[in-house]
């Protein structure tokens, strides 16, 4: 007789291919091709698409898979190494670092993790104007510029144009409940050029920071960058879970949340959840940071009420801009301030940058006065709404249920998530093998368990780009998830055959 052998590979068995992305943004196009393919391995690690400890591929069988040369591949292994990513073992092979070294991730997390390009399939941050709009805001902007006065030939007021934020004040009193005085407002470029300047305007080198987890990662980079430490805190149905930021760091001097609809989880914070946010940055003597992002896009009913409009304006510090509500392109972005800190920040604006621009500010606030800013955002919503129910449902039928994807009642992407126990890695190959924007759920976690899924945005893509992506994600998805349970399947056991 004869055995046949049918013993399954040890777990440790090295692996043949790695899903990367070598045409991703991550990646610096034109590089000499081992560059290339360590920022796309990094990528891969920071990311979680590869875990600490695992094996990776032979030299030559990812010069294969990738088409370098096989020296290529052997210099980036080597710089891996140099970095603190990876480890070599004499006779084993090359293997991901049990522990990436926290500077070494840090340095890599800003060079590498980066957002997809805005005009990719899914991709968040993409707009509409509706061309009524459009066709106002250009009349605003030339009858501005026929009027160029002194206003453009000297430095002007750090926090920007009063007219504009008169303006600002007036629609955060009108669409969020937020009472505030013009001199309260300051403008920025975005977002995360505000929150730099009031960080460091109220905050010492080192000073904690909570962040949600899952949460925005590039507001918790900005935080990093400038020298603060961000502190991880669970996000539950109810939004952020202040007890565990309170027995994580007690002494944070500042919170950044998104309690309206949370990047990218889209729940909204309950209102206990809210006022125990604000008990704590009270009692702490703290500030809370509001990204109140899409918030104008609101699908079932009224906007919900700012936490800034709960409090006041006493300990948070809310932050809006126009880059979703007319087009990312004016680098428009402010913020409503504490009374008690517009003298700090306006020092420390006047200190980095000293004001903003000045040309298309009198346009903006000739769209907000005029009602031509309200009539677009009615015809947005409207096209928005169309936008994401096509996504959802393309997405849930094409994926034959595997993906789960709720529809948000607010804002201008959604989650689709896989099961939990499923590898997030299928969902990195899925992504890559679409070739579609967006990102994965998995990339926003720091520190809680990444989820499988993808975080897909469905505003300023044509809808029948949105299908044909949907169905090319699904389909992409679907094989993934075969190739997985596939190669998780344990083979027959051995069996002995008479001869």
């Amino acid at each position: 007789m004869r055995i046949i052998p049918t013993n399954p590979p040890k777990a440790s068995a090295r692996r043949t291919e790695l899903p990367l992305d070598l045409a991703s943004p991550h990646v610096t196009q034109g590089a000499a091709s081992q560059h290339r393919l360590y920022q796309a391995l990094c990528h891969a690690i920071i990311g979680g698409i590869v875990k600490p400890g695992e094996p990776l591929p032979p030299s030559r069988a990812l010069a294969k898979q990738t088409g370098f040369r096989r020296n290529a591949v052997t210099t980036a292994y080597e710089r891996l190494i140099a970095d603190g990513f990876a480890e070599a073992t004499v006779g084993s092979g090359t293997f991901v670092a049990a522990r990436i070294p926290a500077q070494a991730a840090s340095l890599r997390r800003a060079k590498i993790m980066v957002e997809p390009p805005q005009h990719s399939p899914l991709s968040l941050g993409c707009t509409n104007i509706d061309q009524r709009a459009l066709q106002r805001f250009r009349a605003f902007a030339g009858r501005r510029l026929r009027a160029f006065g002194p206003e453009h030939l000297h430095y002007g007021d750090p926090r920007g144009n009063r007219e504009l934020r008169a303006a600002i004040a007036d629609h955060l009193l009108s669409a969020r409940g937020l009472r505030c005085d013009p001199d309260q407002i300051m403008l920025a470029s975005g977002t995360l050029h505000a929150l730099r300047i009031v960080l460091g305007a109220i905050l010492k080198p080192g000073d904690q920071v909570w962040c949600e987890d899952p949460g925005y990662p590039a507001a918790r980079r900005a935080i990093e960058h400038c020298g603060y430490r961000p502190v991880s805190v669970p996000v539950d149905g109810a939004g952020m879970r202040v007890d565990k930021g309170r027995a994580s760091a007690p002494a944070a001097r500042a919170a950044y949340v998104t309690p309206s609809h949370q990047f990218p989880l889209g729940v909204q914070m309950s209102m206990p959840r809210r006022l125990e946010l604000l008990d704590w940055a009270r009692d702490a003597d703290a500030f809370v940071f509001e990204d109140d992002y899409d918030s104008e896009f609101r699908y079932d009913g009224a906007p919900l009420l700012s936490l800034a409009g709960i409090d006041q304006l006493r300990r948070v510090i809310y932050m809006g801009t126009f880059a979703k509500t007319l087009f990312p392109g004016l680098r428009i972005g402010y913020c409503a301030l504490p009374e008690q800190l517009i003298g700090p920040v306006t020092a420390a604006r006047a200190a980095l940058d000293r004001f903003p621009a000045t040309l298309m500010e009198g346009a903006v606030a000739d769209m907000l006065n005029s009602g031509a800013f309200a009539a677009n955002l009615r015809k947005a919503r409207k096209l928005y709404r169309e936008a994401r129910d096509v996504l959802a449902s393309t997405l849930a039928t094409a994926s034959e249920g595997e993906l789960t994807v709720p529809v948000p009642s607010q804002g201008l992407h959604l989650v689709a998530r896989l099961d939990p126990s499923i590898d997030p890695l299928a969902a990195a190959q899925a992504k890559a093998a679409a070739g579609v924007g967006g990102w994965l759920l998995a990339e926003t976690y720091h520190r809680a368990r990444p989820l499988p899924g993808f975080v897909l945005g469905f505003s300023g893509h044509p809808v029948p780009q949105l299908v044909a992506s949907a169905e090319r994600l699904a389909k992409a998805t679907l094989t993934a998830l075969r190739a997985m349970r596939k190669a998780s399947k344990p083979r027959r056991p051995m069996r002995i055959a008479a001869t």
